[in-house]
């Protein structure tokens, strides 16, 4: 892993980490959302994993807060508190260019979803988390970086990556649409005719 070596790249990650805080903070379920898809094109370019990481996290999050009303308020006020606190340490450390303390803060931030919130939510967190990897690392292959590579990136297996990006595929072919009855006829006609 290394600290992103452009300073403007650097600066853009800085800005995105305090907008994540700001929508979390506001329950902005739609900009923790957009902010995901920004990184996650962020790190189709720089095949960085932590910024995938950041991706994925922000992905659940976004995801967390549409079910935010399923958690008891002070918990979830707690949960905020420290997940901020933990990316605004990964800050610093970006700032400072300290590499091992900027992934350190960032597992911290991504154990808190999966620990923070309730027993009764532990196992939707696990698998938004386990979903968001694999749709996050479907997109980033669409970008056109390897299958393996993309597969190493997110820390998931080939074979998974490969069965939901082979069901997506077939799924978006144009292939796989059906024509109408009347089409297929009219189609059916002009070619016996």
């Amino acid at each position: 892993m290394v600290i992103i070596d452009n300073k403007k790249e650097t600066t853009h990650l800085l800005e995105v980490l305090a907008q994540i805080q700001q929508a979390l903070e506001q329950s902005d379920s739609f900009a923790l959302h957009q902010l995901s898809d920004q990184l996650l094109h962020t790190a189709s370019i720089q095949q960085h994993t932590d910024i995938l990481t950041i991706a994925v996290v922000t992905y659940g999050l976004h995801k967390l807060v549409t079910k935010k009303e399923r958690i008891p308020q002070r918990e979830w006020a707690l949960f905020v508190k420290k997940f901020n606190g933990e990316l605004h340490k990964s800050s610093e450390a970006l700032q400072e260019q300290d590499a091992e303390e900027f992934a350190r803060h960032l597992d911290h931030a991504k154990e808190l979803i999966e620990t923070s919130i309730g027993k009764k939510m532990a196992g939707y967190i696990q698998e938004i988390l386990k979903k968001a990897s694999v749709n996050k690392a479907t997109k980033v292959y669409e970008h056109g970086i390897s299958l393996s590579r993309t597969a190493h990136l997110l820390g998931l297996s080939q074979w998974d990556l490969l069965e939901y990006v082979g069901q997506r595929e077939s799924r978006d072919s144009p292939y796989v649409a059906t024509i109408d009855e009347k089409k297929r006829a009219a189609m059916a006609l002009a070619f016996f005719s």
